[in-house]
């Protein structure tokens, strides 16, 4: 049985969709009324990584792990010792491309280069899946390319090579499978670096209209981050822009499609697929 966390997330809803229907799967998540698009057949049961009791009852039988943490706080480490407690052979973990990156210190990139290390000395088989940025963050600029025509970002000249979150949870769900051997951190990029004004002219093209690139100071930035995130996160995210600014993010890695077997997922392609986020009624 696969046990799959974070399934409200853009990666755990296409894990979900993508799983044989040969598998049994249960879901954990802490509003399970959140869950969209899982299995018929998948259990779907509440969990909270602060809560043991419902960890360990989510965890039980289970073979394999898909493991999305999102707070910058000891989940994993409490995670993982349930689940090496439970009997759990493998865990795919979803962490993020900037711990390879020796420049890259801030809190989040601490965080998971703490939690990889929890991984991999657990006692459990593991797998690493380090993704760049995913392209469905674009979705954020959705209500005002719809209402206003503009896209607004901060350092809107310097390239990512943001991945496709379906080809994110393709590698997982090999992995969790068995397709992918255990033992493995993978980078995971698009095939392109592109910057967040020349995602504004893809767009623009699928849509037909003009849109406006604008270009965010680091003071508009902070605030509107500071609306969603806690302030270690936001300067973790500031700096991390910083670092795209100098070209940390353009890189692209040929492990998708060693993966796969074939070429990695294009924006043009993702967005293409989700227009209709964009365009409105």
């Amino acid at each position: 049985m696969i046990l799959v966390t974070g399934g409200s997330g853009a990666i755990g809803r296409e894990v979900l969709r993508l799983l044989p229907s040969d598998v049994r799967v249960r879901v954990m998540a802490r509003v399970p009324e959140r869950i969209a698009g899982a299995p018929a057949a998948a259990e779907v049961v509440r969990g909270d990584f602060g809560d043991p009791r419902s960890v360990e009852a989510a965890l039980a039988g289970a073979d394999a792990v898909f493991l999305v943490t999102n707070r910058v706080e000891e989940d994993d480490g409490r995670f993982l010792q349930a689940a090496r407690s439970a009997g759990v052979r493998h865990v795919v973990k979803l962490s993020a491309a900037a711990v390879e990156d020796p420049l890259a210190d801030d809190a989040v990139t601490r965080w998971q280069r703490r939690n990889e290390e929890l991984l991999r000395t657990c006692g459990t088989a593991w797998t690493l899946l380090r993704p760049r940025s995913f392209m469905s963050n674009a979705l954020s600029w959705a209500g005002s390319v719809r209402e206003q025509g503009v896209v607004r970002a901060l350092h809107g000249r310097s390239p990512n090579s943001c991945v496709d979150p379906r080809d994110v949870a393709e590698v997982a769900v090999r992995a969790l499978t068995g397709r992918i051997p255990p033992g493995g951190a993978h980078t995971l990029t698009g095939p392109e670096a592109l910057t967040a004004a020349g995602q504004t002219a893809v767009l623009a093209g699928l849509l037909g209209r003009p849109l406006r690139f604008e270009e965010l100071g680091e003071e508009r930035a902070r605030a509107a981050l500071a609306a969603r995130h806690p302030a270690e996160v936001v300067e973790a995210l500031l700096k991390s822009a910083e670092r795209q600014r100098a070209g940390a993010k353009a890189g692209v890695d040929g492990t998708v499609p060693r993966l796969l077997g074939r070429p990695a997922g294009a924006f043009h392609r993702w967005a293409a697929d989700h227009l209709a986020a964009f365009a409105g009624g």
